[in-house]
């Protein structure tokens, strides 16, 4: 028996085989194969064309409308001066910067105006003779009754008399008043040269100050923007951003064409003007001269246009889909960049543009359309 032994294993093991094979055999000769779509997915939207108002932009250093070397206009002593008259501060329009002393001057005012009453007096006396003369000389012959007896030449004196000394008052008074130096401006003190005590001649340069009522800022415009500037440049709104870490951000206006080409960029220059740049009557943040700044403002405004993201344009070509979902490539005009988009015109299926392209792209290549908004669905091609 015991060949039973050695052979019962393998009669187990060959039964159980045999067993398999029959359950093999039995079950359904269809098999369940799932298709795999090797094909790349794409995301298709609706384009609608748009009028789209170009924004220009472009840079620039802020100065100030003008400066100006103050300077004083009569001599003597500076006896004060503001206290904002000092290099950093501000002071308004009609202030009064420093003081000359006056005497001299209040005295040759004094002197002028004597010299008019005495003048004036001289006139009535002659005026009075005049007339005197005039009555005696209706009883006289013509012949004796000449100018000089009329006494008109020293009427025409004495007026002449009185005009010269109303032109010394006026003087006097101008001289006086500029003993008070006042700010012709708004302005921002950049320099000071005098101190109390100093003595100023005629044409002393007291300080040097900027105008603060208006800053401008001259900026370039390349070639390929001058082509979208408004007809209306003058008097266009614009922002301004300064170039500092808060970036703050102004109002301004175009206030002209420098009427150039400069000859070695070959760009035109515009010119921007900020009011009140340093918010001296309001509260807004300082524009300080010497910044750089950022101009930006509308330019023309493109009617029938499509904005599209750059990744989508390849070799001046825009991808579609066919009825078949295969990419199809369309050629397209690239009229301006902006920002990270491109403004185009052309002929193409603006209801089934390709929002995301395969790594490699193809003409004809099919492709799996995925849900790229709300009004897309997953689409699958048609059987050829």
């Amino acid at each position: 028996m015991k060949w039973m032994k050695v052979v019962a294993p393998f009669l187990i093991l060959l039964i159980g085989y045999a067993g398999m094979k029959a359950i093999g055999a039995s079950a359904s000769e269809e098999v369940i194969k799932e298709e795999v779509d090797t094909r790349p997915t794409v995301t298709i939207e609706d384009l609608n064309p748009v009028d789209y108002t170009v924004l220009i932009s472009s840079y620039g250093e802020v100065t100030p409308l003008e400066s100006t070397n103050l300077a004083a206009q009569v001599a003597g002593e500076v006896v004060s001066w503001h206290p904002s008259f000092v290099a950093g501060g501000l002071v308004k329009r009609g202030d009064v910067l420093f003081s000359i002393e006056k005497d001299t001057y209040e005295a040759a005012l004094l002197q002028a105006e004597a010299n008019l009453s005495t003048a004036q007096a001289q006139l009535i006396q002659e005026q009075a003779q005049a007339e005197v003369a005039s009555r005696e000389a209706t009883s006289l012959p013509s012949n004796r009754v000449t100018d000089l007896y009329l006494r008109k030449p020293q009427v025409l004196s004495a007026k002449a008399a009185v005009k010269y000394a109303e032109a010394q008052i006026r003087i006097a008074t101008r001289d006086l008043e500029n003993c008070e130096v006042k700010a012709p401006y708004d302005a921002l003190v950049v320099a000071r040269n005098i101190g109390v005590g100093d003595f100023v001649a005629v044409g002393t340069v007291a300080a040097t100050m900027n105008n603060i009522e208006t800053a401008e800022i001259v900026f370039p415009i390349a070639r390929f923007d001058r082509n979208f500037l408004p007809a209306d440049i003058v008097g266009k709104e614009a922002l301004v951003n300064a170039d500092t870490p808060r970036g703050n951000e102004f109002e301004a206006y175009i206030h002209r064409d420098t009427g150039i080409v400069d000859q070695t960029t070959r760009m035109t220059h515009l010119v921007a003007r900020v009011d009140d740049p340093y918010g001296l009557h309001s509260t807004k943040p300082v524009l300080k001269f010497g910044a750089y700044a950022t101009v930006s403002f509308k330019g023309r405004t493109l009617d029938n246009v499509y904005r599209v993201p750059q990744e989508l344009i390849t070799n001046g070509q825009l991808w579609t889909l066919d009825e078949e979902n295969k990419l199809v490539s369309q050629p397209v005009d690239m009229i301006r960049e902006d920002g990270g988009y491109f403004l185009i015109r052309g002929e193409f299926d603006s209801n089934r543009v390709v929002m995301n392209l395969p790594e490699y792209p193809q003409t004809g290549m099919s492709v799996k359309v995925i849900a790229g908004n709300d009004n897309l669905v997953a689409q699958r091609p048609r059987p050829e």
